[in-house]
This record gives C-alpha cells, structure tokens and sequence, in this order.
C-alpha cells in the first residue's frame, strides 16, 4: 500500500453529501478552482510534475484555508465575548494556509491570494460559501458555532479528496497534517456546542466517522 493509500484508509472513510450546492463544491467535485484559470505564473516555472488537478487542489486549498480564518475572526467580532474558539483557531487556520502558500511556492504554482483582506476571494465559489457562512453566523451564537463545525467538516472532505489526487509526498504530508488541525478544530467547536445543552451531528460528514472523530482521546489538539 503506498502513502497514499495508507493516509486515506486510515483517516475519513465514506463520505455523505450536504445539502448546499456552495459546501459540496471542492476538491474531487470538478470544482477546485471554481472555473479560474491554472495558467502557469509568468514569474516562477510550475514543477512538470504536477498534474492539473494537483495545482488546481492546491490553489483551492490555499483560499479554503483562508476562507476558514477569514470567517472566524469576522464571528469573533461578534461573539468573542462568548468564547475564544474563534479567535484560537483562526490562529491556527493562517498556520494552514500559510502551510498551503509554503508549497506554491515550492512547486512554482501561482498563489490565488492575491489581496489578503478578510473576505475577498478570487475563488468566486469561496467568496459566495465566504458571504454566505458569515451571514449565518451572526445570526445566533450557536448558528456561528455550527458555522465553524460545517467549515471544518467541508475541509476535512476536500482534503481528503485532495490527497486522493496526489502522489506527490510533501503535498500529502501537508494535507494530512491539515486534515488533522480540522479534526482538532471540529472537536473545539462540538465542545463549546455541547456545552449550551446541544448534541451535535454531523453536517456533511458520515455520521459515524464524525463519532470516531469526536471520541479520539489519543489526538494532540491544536
């Protein structure tokens, strides 16, 4: 079994499709670069290497990460009062999408970010899931924790479907370590859920995975 294999096998299994045409678009859907160009950057020579659904995972995964931060410092303006979860993990989501800039660079693949302001996108799918997660999360503090739950749900499938697409071992390296930051992520957001006297289930997710996930006590948590 190769590396490849090994990670998919022993991280999310099957997986069930969500109800908003925005969460299912991603990685394995055709979708990864939202109908944008993968031109090769006229500064930096692409690696040959990579396949065309390599640089598109990884230009979507950069602005999905970002997508991710930009989303939980908008609710922490609102509700920071309430809880930290926001604040705490966006710290950790520009960790990832730095993480995802690190190895454009390295493969010579043009960075989609180009105006790090909180809420613009050149991905136009991020930028209407972008506008359309944050409206629902100020409507209701559990509606923002449930927000961050279903983000950290769609990363974990995009993910996954991005390691799926890939040979190449830095890549898969960095996508499992970011599969592993949403795996911590999600159980931060259920914990916070639970605590107002909520049962969380899972949004996208197969059910039983998102058990697995939540009741892991041996992971290191962000």
């Amino acid at each position: 079994m190769n590396a490849k294999s090994l990670i998919a096998a022993t991280l999310i299994g099957s997986l069930a499709l969500g109800s908003s045409s925005l969460v299912l678009a991603g990685p394995g859907n055709g979708n990864g670069n939202g109908g944008q160009s993968v031109d090769a950057p006229t500064s930096a020579v692409v690696d040959p290497d990579l396949t065309e659904i390599e640089i598109s995972d990884l230009r979507y995964m950069r602005e999905e990460e970002k997508l991710a931060r930009d989303v939980y410092l908008t609710l922490d303006e609102q509700w920071g009062k309430q809880t930290q979860v926001f604040a705490r993990i966006a710290l950790s989501e520009e960790d990832h999408t730095t993480t995802v800039d690190y190895l454009l660079d390295k493969f010579g693949v043009e960075d989609p970010v180009v105006n790090d302001t909180i809420g613009v996108f050149t991905n136009q799918e991020l930028q209407a899931l972008y506008d359309e997660l944050v409206a629902k999360g100020k409507t209701s503090f559990i509606n923002a924790l449930y927000v961050g739950a279903l983000i950290e749900e769609k990363d974990m499938r995009d993910i996954l479907a991005a390691i799926d697409q890939t040979d190449e071992r830095p890549i898969i390296i960095a996508y499992s370590n970011l599969l592993d930051g949403s795996k911590s992520h999600l159980r931060a957001f259920v914990r916070v859920i639970e605590a107002q006297g909520l049962t969380y289930e899972a949004q996208l997710l197969d059910p039983e995975e998102v058990r697995l996930i939540l009741e892991d006590n041996s992971a290191v948590e962000e």
